[in-house]
C-alpha cells in the first residue's frame, strides 16, 4: 500500500471541532495556566471551536498547546468517524468522539512511525511486514466509533514497535563508528554540547533541558524520548529517526537547527 493513501498525519484545525480544546484534560503547570478535566471545553474556546487567544498562548500560559499535535486525528474522528457532525449542533455525539479521539491519535502516531520506517531504504528487510502493519492500521483509522472505543490500542503499538525496532537497528546499523545506547536514560540537564550521538538509541530518553547544541543527532533513533526545554541551537537532526512535531515544538532552536524536511521549524525558535 502506498502511502500517499494515508489520511492526512498532521493536524487541519480548520476541520476538527477542537476536540483538543474539550476532549482532553490538562493540569496547572508551566505548561497550562488553568487546570481543566477531560470532557470540558477550554474556557478560551469560541463557538466557532477557534481558540481565543491562539496568537498569545505562551504570553498567557498555555505552552502547552502549542506543543501538541494530533497527527491529524482530530480531523479524522470530525469528518470521517462522525461524518461532520459537530458536539454542539449534535449533543449525542460529544461523548463518543471525545472517547474515540485519543484512540485515533495513537493510530495516527503509529501510521506517522510506520510510513517514516516505509521510506528507509536500509529497512528494506522490514518493508512488507511494515506495509501490512500500515494497511491494518489505516483501515482501523476508518472504523465506526463503537470499534475504535473497544481497540486495545495498547496491544497494536506493541505489536508495532516490534517492526519500528527492527527499522530502528537495520538504519542504524548502516551508520560508521560505534553508536551510543541511551534507550530510557535519565539525560535532564544534561551537558552535551557538540556531542556525537549520530545512530544514537535515545528512545524513551529524557532529554528535558538537556544542552544539545551543536550535537550531531543524524540517524539517532529519538522515537519517545522527551525533549521538553531541550536545546537544539545549531544541533543536527537531519535524517533522525521517528522524530515528531510535537518533539520540536517541545524544544528549544535556531535557524542554524537542522531538522528533517517533512517538519516544520516551531515559530518560537530564535
Amino acid at each position: 500500500m502506498s502511502t500517499t493513501a494515508l489520511p492526512v498525519l498532521q493536524a487541519d484545525c480548520s476541520n476538527c471541532f477542537a476536540l483538543c480544546c474539550a476532549a482532553l484534560p490538562f493540569a496547572k503547570s508551566t505548561d497550562f495556566a488553568v487546570n481543566k478535566p477531560a470532557g470540558t471545553p477550554c474556557t478560551n474556546l469560541r463557538q466557532d471551536f477557534r481558540c481565543g487567544i491562539h496568537t498569545a498562548l505562551r504570553d498567557k500560559g498555555f505552552q502547552g498547546c502549542t506543543v501538541f499535535d494530533c497527527f491529524g486525528a482530530g480531523q479524522q474522528v470530525s469528518q470521517v468517524t462522525f461524518g461532520g457532525r459537530d458536539w454542539r449542533a449534535h449533543p449525542d455525539t460529544k461523548g463518543p468522539m471525545f472517547e474515540v479521539f485519543p484512540v485515533m491519535r495513537q493510530l495516527h502516531e503509529l501510521l506517522f512511525y510506520v510510513a517514516e520506517s516505509l521510506t528507509r531504504p536500509e529497512a528494506a528487510p522490514a518493508h512488507p511486514d511494515l506495509r501490512r502493519a500500515l494497511t491494518r492500521t489505516e483501515s482501523l483509522t476508518r472504523s465506526d466509533a463503537a470499534t475504535l472505543a473497544a481497540l486495545d490500542v495498547g496491544a497494536l503499538r506493541q505489536e508495532i514497535n516490534v517492526l519500528l525496532l527492527r527499522t530502528s537497528e537495520l538504519v542504524r546499523a548502516t551508520l560508521p563508528g560505534r553508536k551510543k545506547n541511551h534507550r530510557g536514560a535519565d539525560l535532564m540537564g544534561a551537558r552535551l554540547t557538540g556531542a556525537d550521538l549520530r545512530g544514537a538509541n535515545l528512545r524513551g530518553a529524557y532529554l528535558i533541558a538537556a544542552d544539545l547544541r551543536r550535537a550531531d543527532l543524524r540517524g539517532a533513533d529519538l522515537i519517545g524520548a522527551d525533549l521538553r526545554d531541550t536545546n537544539l541551537r545549531d544541533a543536527d537532526l537531519r535524517d533522525a529517526l521517528f522524530l515528531t512535531q510535537p518533539q520540536l515544538n517541545a524544544a528549544q532552536g535556531n535557524p542554524a537547527t537542522h531538522i528533517p524536511p517533512t517538519l516544520t521549524r516551531p515559530s518560537h525558535w530564535t
